[in-house]
């Protein structure tokens, strides 16, 4: 994105905000902090990064501090996120401007922050990064691997119980919708009654298991049927969750 875009867009961002101000008074603080006092979309991205992940103001204003760096730093961050937020714009119906999105969209707040991150690992500051994957883990529900890569016009749709793991990748302009899981082949399965999962047995993503599981089996399906068996005595030690051959 051309610097004169990113002003324009900064400035209409800027003018929505400042009709929102008049026609619903009750939040002109939310407003006049996260868009008026902030100088450009960068800060306005680090100050709401930093107030969802932090637990007191001075922690707040020093991730926001920080965060701001980084989008200076790295200028690709703030124009992924533009094509972020224009994506949930024109693909999501829940809503209609780019502040109602700057500002309610999880999905929107969750990935800025995994490409804060995504920057702070590759930069081999790994505690931050891990920290901004956790706090959004616990106050978001989504679950992005600061390791994975993902692209830029992503729409995370409601968002809950999204993971994306290290091993993803992510291209431009995909949309994703709450619990999904990439970057495992385990996820998802569903041990519906008194059932007993013998020793050494593996469920697929996804499978509905209805009926004991043998030991030392593989089972994936709905309703889940046995398809291998799986390449070591205890698979859940060394996280194999590759499908296996029948054997």
């Amino acid at each position: 994105m051309s610097m004169h875009t990113a002003s324009a867009s900064w400035n209409a961002l800027r003018s929505q905000t400042e009709r929102a101000m008049d026609s619903e008074p009750t939040l002109a603080d939310v407003f006049r902090q996260a868009i008026i006092e902030q100088p450009d979309f960068g800060c306005a991205l680090a100050h709401r990064v930093g107030r969802t992940l932090a637990d007191t103001p001075e922690q707040q204003q020093a991730l926001a501090e920080r965060f701001a760096g980084i989008h200076r730093q790295a200028p690709e961050l703030t124009d992924s996120a533009w094509r972020d937020l224009q994506a949930i714009v024109s693909r999501d119906p829940a809503f209609d401007t780019a502040l109602e999105v700057f500002l309610f969209s999880k999905g929107f707040l969750a990935l800025q922050a995994y490409r804060i991150g995504h920057h702070l690992h590759g930069q081999g500051e790994r505690l931050l990064a891990m920290f901004i994957q956790a706090r959004c883990n616990e106050r978001l529900a989504i679950d992005i691997n600061p390791t994975s890569r993902i692209g830029s016009g992503i729409m995370l749709d409601h968002g809950t119980s999204i993971v994306i793991g290290e091993t993803a990748v992510v291209g431009d302009d995909v949309s994703i919708l709450q619990g999904v899981t990439l970057g495992g082949t385990g996820a998802g399965a569903k041990i519906l009654g008194n059932i007993e999962i013998g020793e050494g047995a593996k469920v697929g993503a996804g499978s509905i298991v209805l009926h004991p599981v043998q030991p030392h089996t593989t089972v994936v399906g709905n309703p889940a049927r046995q398809v291998g068996k799986p390449k070591h005595a205890r698979p859940a030690l060394d996280m194999d969750q590759s499908f296996d051959e029948q054997g």
